[in-house]
């Protein structure tokens, strides 16, 4: 009777432990694989992204992820590679990557910067740098809806003739800023704007919702232009150097894991700066968690096995 018992509780446990090694999200099919280290950024697009790496590899390999998440600036990420600490940095963005990690002025064409980044980090990281995924970040000026159809604004040409009148909210480190500063910027566009406040970036957009400002400097693809109905005016010059979204493994990874090349090229060319916006929208406004929010595109575009990608 006694040894009955036993041979249930036994049994028992281990089905237990089956049935949980089935059901615990992010293991996957990895139950016991290699993992793979993937690094994000701590701002909502970092977490979007990285978790969108996450759930790709998780989802379409038996390989387990380890997500070292809320890295302070791509600066660390790439750090995190280049000491083993990572196998993968998603996203990384050019205009970030040969500025500070090279001490180079960003060239104004995103093909030439692109190319020049692979062949530089393919010769002294051994990292292969992705093609851009589509979207984005760089500095945009942005104004009001009602102010962009009352004087009919579409570029950043266009405010030449009412910038005398208009109160401009900027990032402080942008004022004063060499090289894609406001200094150079009054020399390429040759105008000024009649007056300009520094703040923290973080504040412009209700800033010139709430009519405080006339005109502000922010991110093109925050989720906040789209829930403050803004109007991204073009940069027609090609003031702002590009800061393209990618990704960046190293060829350790990728020559020990072949199927992940593959995978992370499935991402190249399919996010473009407005998806990019309505993605950090929903997390921030409507208060999605980054993952779900990662989930939900991979879901929606069949990125997942089975669903006919």
């Amino acid at each position: 009777m006694i040894k009955n018992k036993t041979n249930r509780i036994i049994t028992l446990i281990a089905s237990i432990f089956l049935l949980a090694g089935c059901a615990l999200p992010g293991l996957g099919g990895g139950f016991g694989g290699e993992t793979i280290r993937v690094a994000g950024l701590n701002s909502t697009e970092g977490q979007i992204i990285s978790s969108m790496v996450q759930q790709l590899i998780e989802e379409e390999t038996d390989y387990n992820v380890e997500l070292i998440s809320n890295l302070g600036t791509g600066i660390v990420g790439h750090h995190a590679l280049v000491n083993g600490d990572a196998d993968v940095l998603a996203p990384t963005y050019t205009g970030t990557d040969i500025v500070a990690i090279f001490g180079e002025t960003a060239s104004y064409d995103a093909d030439e910067t692109m190319a020049y980044l692979q062949e530089r980090f393919s010769n002294e990281y051994n990292h292969k740098y992705y093609d851009t995924m589509g979207f984005e970040n760089t500095y945009a000026f942005m104004v009001t809806e009602e102010l962009a159809q009352e004087k009919n604004l579409e570029k950043v040409s266009d405010l030449k003739d009412i910038a005398d009148d208009l109160r401009a909210g900027f990032d402080q480190t942008w004022l004063i800023r060499e090289g894609d500063g406001y200094p150079a910027f009054q020399e390429a566009y040759e105008f000024s704007f009649g007056e300009t406040y520094p703040m923290q970036i973080g504040l412009v957009y209700d800033a010139v919702a709430s009519g405080d400002m006339d005109v502000v400097l922010g991110y093109s693809t925050d989720g906040r232009i789209l829930s403050n109905n803004l109007v991204v005016l073009e940069d027609d010059l090609g003031f702002f150097p590009p800061y393209e979204g990618s990704v960046r493994a190293t060829d350790e990874i990728l020559e020990s894991n072949p199927e992940l090349d593959a995978l992370f090229e499935r991402l190249v060319g399919q996010i473009d700066t407005e998806l990019m916006q309505q993605l950090n929208f929903e997390a921030d406004d409507n208060l999605l968690e980054p993952s779900i929010v990662a989930e939900r595109f991979l879901i929606e575009n069949n990125y997942f096995r089975g669903e006919g990608s």
